[in-house]
């Protein structure tokens, strides 16, 4: 799974540290999240979406083939 948070994330000038805070999460849970390491909760996942202002869909690029 690939993600578009950091690319979102610098477009809304927020740090790691700042979303983190915004969702109710650790810096290193945004940071695996950017990685593709780290499967977020739906709930996280909405969290973070509704904060970069788009949906979970655009954040979220899964490959059919994994």
């Amino acid at each position: 799974m690939r993600t578009r948070i950091k690319e979102l994330r610098a477009r809304h000038n927020l740090t790691q540290d700042d979303l983190a805070k915004k969702v109710g999460v650790r810096r290193e849970t945004i940071l695996y999240m950017e990685k593709g390491k780290y499967n977020p909760s739906l709930k996280l996942a909405h969290d973070v979406a509704k904060v970069l202002q788009t949906t979970i869909d655009e954040l979220f690029l899964f490959n059919d083939e994994e």
